[in-house]
């Protein structure tokens, strides 16, 4: 785990933002595409509305939120309406984006569709986590029901999640796939998340999921 800190958050939205751009231009470079998973939540928006400008063969680039909540992808709290506002607006709106709900069908009927569409998609080669102060990344929460498969080596690519702290069922990338992206960025804000981090190094995953995908991963933090 590599810790890169910034003046100010405007200042790590814009760093955040280079080095993304330069990570997809060199895997598009190499690679007939790149999977590019994003997080939801307020904290990625700056860094989405730098990037989205930047010039790249979008077209090439397929974007997947980490994570999503089982509502309709126009509902205010579904992460697919932040990404498609947010990032897959100037330039990136060439992106094909990949949605992990499905309108119609309860979650656990949708799975292995959901499955059976990112698996082309892995290894992830570009992955952005966000993480909330008590410790969850993606939708992978605390002794969450479901969080002890969604965290084994057998996982599939996506599970069902039914935190009880949460008022939606979610699906979320399992840690396996979180773990397995050929590079990784953790994104944080404040003295409170640094401290949950270090906290989280300590603990066992299941009680700290964010410590499943530390291996190699920079974290980007500000005050």
């Amino acid at each position: 785990m590599k810790i890169k800190e910034y003046a100010d958050r405007d200042m790590m939205a814009i760093g955040v933002a280079d080095t993304l751009a330069s990570q997809l231009e060199s895997c598009l470079f190499n690679h007939d595409f790149a999977s590019f998973a994003v997080p939801g939540g307020t904290t990625p928006g700056p860094i989405f509305d730098a990037l989205c400008g930047v010039d790249l063969d979008w077209s090439r680039v397929h974007v997947l939120p980490t994570d999503e909540r089982w509502v309709p992808e126009d509902h205010e709290r579904s992460n697919a309406r932040l990404i498609r506002e947010r990032l897959l607006a100037d330039r990136a709106a060439n992106a094909r984006y990949i949605s992990l709900y499905r309108h119609g069908a309860e979650p656990e009927q949708a799975l292995d569709g959901i499955a059976e569409e990112l698996t082309p998609e892995l290894p992830l080669s570009l992955l952005v986590l966000g993480m909330g102060g008590d410790m969850h990344t993606a939708s992978l929460f605390p002794k969450a029901p479901g969080l002890e498969a969604a965290l084994g080596r057998r996982a599939g690519p996506v599970a069902v999640m039914r935190p009880e702290t949460q008022p939606e069922t979610r699906v979320s990338l399992t840690a396996p796939v979180l773990d397995g992206a050929m590079s990784k960025h953790l994104v944080i804000t404040g003295a409170d998340k640094r401290e949950a981090l270090e906290k989280a190094r300590g603990l066992p995953p299941e009680e700290a999921p964010i410590g499943a995908v530390l291996s190699e991963i920079t974290v980007h933090w500000a005050e």
